[in-house]
């Protein structure tokens, strides 16, 4: 429809929604993983976890590949359910090790933290499973 100013905005506004929706669904795939653990003294400390889709296009190449069981096309939930197999995935990809330790007066206090900087995932969801792709 045209207004009798003669401008085309309703088709410019159909256009524009259609776009944006169809680039939104092209890049629901990647997302941007980082991982935290901290051990203090022994003892588990804090482990975070961030999960988010990527606002940008990733580049890079593909290289590893990890198949987990899907559940509900959750990202978050599907990580939890196999946490020991993700962490796993995350160490070959390669995680920063930072170690301190110290005696004072026969007391020890040691701290390590293991990170994961912030990587970008493809991600597959099918109907039983993940296809997880790290980009490099």
């Amino acid at each position: 429809m045209r207004s009798r100013d003669g401008s085309n905005y309703f088709l410019f506004t159909i256009f524009f929604y259609l776009v944006l929706s169809n680039s939104l669904a092209l890049d629901a795939s990647e997302y941007l993983i980082s991982y935290r653990y901290v051990v203090r003294d022994a003892i588990l400390y804090d482990e975070n976890l961030q999960i988010s889709h990527a606002m940008k296009k990733c580049r890079g190449d593909l290289s590893e590949i990890l198949f987990l069981k899907n559940y509900n096309n959750n990202l978050k939930k599907t990580i939890s359910k196999n946490s020991e197999i993700f962490i796993d995935f995350i160490h070959r990809l390669g995680i920063s090790v930072k170690h301190r330790e110290e005696t004072l007066n026969n007391i020890y206090r040691g701290t390590t933290i293991l990170t994961l900087k912030t990587t970008c995932f493809k991600v597959d969801f099918n109907e039983n499973l993940v296809k997880i792709t790290a980009l490099k």
